[in-house]
């Protein structure tokens, strides 16, 4: 069975997320602010006639609305900002998460770590790239223990010649292969698979 993996960390890109989020507040006031504009330009036409105070008034009717109008639409929008930031919160964290597993997978392999993958949970973005990402890591970690195996036995031959079997001038050539076997030993010990 599976082992849930739960996050405790909401913000986990904080950048992103707070961008993520300031976005689609800014279409809620935006939002907010058209409906405004709309209802007082269509309301500019008409007459009101209203009794305020025992005194009948008559006004134009986008006056007379846009306090009202102004008032509803502050609390309409705090309300949907409100369940905005909540939702986009969730959602960027769908994404955010998995980007910063990716992030430090590849930290990982930047340092020549190639025994991670990357896990992220059901439910979240990206699974196909997540999938696609552990396949090429499981292709690299095969291709590199296979040059680990065959650099360990191309340095068994390489031993196996006695420099006092070949000539002088086939000495120099004996010693400069085993400088590269060396390097390439080096190199490729630096890599985790």
């Amino acid at each position: 069975m599976e082992k849930r993996i739960r996050r405790h960390i909401y913000f986990i890109e904080k950048s992103f997320q707070a961008k993520f989020i300031m976005k689609f507040c800014g279409l809620v006031a935006l939002g907010g602010l058209l409906t405004i504009g709309l209802l007082y330009l269509w309301a500019g036409k008409a007459t009101t006639v209203a009794i305020v105070n025992s005194r009948v008034i008559v006004t134009n009717t986008a006056n007379f609305i846009l306090p009202l109008l102004i008032q509803t639409v502050i609390i309409v929008t705090v309300i949907v900002a409100i369940a905005v930031v909540a939702v986009t919160l969730f959602v960027s964290h769908k994404i955010a998460g998995p980007l910063y597993r990716f992030k430090k997978v590849l930290e990982a392999m930047g340092e020549g770590d190639f025994l991670n993958q990357v896990r992220i949970r059901k439910g979240d973005q990206l699974q196909d790239l997540a999938k696609i990402f552990d396949e090429m890591i499981a292709k690299n970690r095969t291709k590199i223990k296979a040059l680990k195996a065959d650099l360990i036995v191309f340095n068994e031959k390489l031993s196996q010649i006695s420099e006092s079997e070949i000539s002088e001038h086939k000495k120099a050539y004996l010693s400069e292969l085993k400088r590269i076997s060396r390097e390439i030993d080096q190199i490729i010990n630096q890599f985790k698979a």
